[in-house]
């Protein structure tokens, strides 16, 4: 996973090199649309990746800001 991740963050860097370097070469149109599916695929399919790797097997609950009741209970009886 670790590396599949690593795979899709620099093949999105390339992507969005890529876009600029045709929007520099009088291609702009080109490079407006390579630019946007990166970051499309930067937040659609790179961070719920990420998001998924790093948060499993963990407990959420940990992290809450703000404890609820059914927490102080819970804490109690561990």
């Amino acid at each position: 996973m670790k590396t599949i991740i690593r795979i899709l963050f620099f093949a999105i860097i390339v992507a969005i090199g890529t876009g600029y370097y045709f929007i520099w070469t009088e291609q702009p149109q080109t490079g407006h649309r390579i630019i946007g599916f990166a970051v499309l695929g930067l937040a659609f399919v790179l961070m719920p990746l990420f998001l998924i790797h790093r948060y499993k097997g963990k407990n959420l609950r940990n992290f809450n800001l703000f404890k609820g009741p059914e927490d102080d209970k819970n804490a109690e009886n561990q």
